[in-house]
């Protein structure tokens, strides 16, 4: 009996277009590989599937579809995929291009068929990513806006505080008037930003049941709890405690080889930096106000271990039972044995 045809295929996105490159498996025999350019809009959308139409691609598990995460320029495809039900995986771009080894050239119709190759070889090891839901994209855009505006009220603040060193006290002040009103908007549009993230988590049956179950891990505040839940897809992946570490950047990793390298343990530069921040500030919470927390970053110092190697191990501790707490669906137990 001849087997089901396999279909492969790769899409290099950009904002204007995205350039795909289609590889067919007939009998576990590969076909030349197929190359078109359609815009980056709904109707360079109705296009491309009208080409994989033609092409006879079939829209279930024989077909895997695989792009790199760009942000926000990907989403068409991934909404199209997840209405389509065709799988798709949505890869990190330093993993998939490091995975071509030694690659010379690029243009964007060359890294579609790098993408398809890519796919053909990993087929067995990708994971489908998860349908795109609007709840959860509408709450990581209200998460990004509330950072731009926070980051635009510091920096006017900041900017105040500077002038008033330099400036006469009769400019500084109307400086300060002339900039009142901006700051205040700024400051209201937060808060309007705040009730919408809230409304959402609070509407959202499976948002709200994780975001209980977070908010009672001592040191993690609703804006941890929240930002979680929109960069992990509201754990849809089921991460480790080990994965979740070191998603964020705090888990150590030994640097060693031979008899000539002797490096010491420490984080990977690559993490999610923004997550990694936020765990931060809740290590620094809780161990001035955890009384194990505090216990534990006492008892440590004493041992004389560095103050920051002893937050990256509050940070990671905070990071597994999070992922414990999710994965169990049980409330954070306080007399846990921090004595590790």
């Amino acid at each position: 009996m001849n087997a089901e045809p396999k279909f492969y295929i790769g899409i290099d996105v950009s904002k204007p277009y995205f350039d795909v490159s289609l590889m067919t498996v007939v009998d576990h025999v590969k076909q030349p590989v197929e190359s078109e350019r359609f815009e980056n809009t709904t109707l360079g959308i109705k296009l491309f599937e009208k080409w994989l139409k033609a092409k006879k691609v079939s829209f279930n598990k024989n077909s895997i579809v695989v792009i790199e995460n760009t942000g926000i320029y990907h989403r068409l495809i991934w909404s199209f995929c997840s209405k389509k039900q065709l799988p798709i995986h949505i890869g990190n771009a330093a993993h998939i291009k490091w995975s071509f080894g030694i690659a010379r050239g690029k243009n964007d119709k060359i890294d579609s068929i790098r993408l398809c190759n890519y796919a053909f070889k990993e087929a067995d090891t990708l994971k489908e990513s998860p349908a795109l839901d609007s709840d959860l994209l509408l709450l990581k855009d209200l998460i990004t806006t509330r950072t731009k505006l926070l980051k635009q009220v510091s920096s006017l603040r900041v900017s105040i505080k500077e002038l008033s060193n330099v400036m006469q006290k009769s400019h500084h002040k109307l400086i300060v008037h002339s900039l009142k009103s901006a700051i205040d908007g700024l400051v209201k549009s937060i808060k309007n930003v705040e009730n919408q993230i809230k409304k959402i988590v609070t509407e959202n049956t499976a948002f709200q049941q994780n975001y209980n179950l977070l908010i009672g891990i001592p040191g993690v505040g609703p804006v941890t709890a929240t930002y979680l839940i929109a960069c992990t897809a509201n754990f849809a992946g089921k991460p480790s405690g080990k994965q979740l570490a070191c998603y964020a950047g705090v888990a150590p990793f030994e640097h060693s080889s031979g008899i000539s390298v002797r490096g010491r343990t420490r984080v990977h530069r690559m993490a999610n930096k923004d997550l990694k921040k936020l765990l931060h500030l809740c290590a620094l919470s809780v161990i001035r106000y955890n009384q194990e927390f505090k216990t534990y970053y006492n008892r440590k110092k004493e041992e004389g271990k560095h103050s920051m190697s002893i937050l990256n191990a509050v940070r990671n501790k905070i990071a597994l039972r999070i992922a414990a707490v999710i994965k169990n669906q049980t409330s954070y137990k306080i007399n846990y044995n921090i004595a590790a």
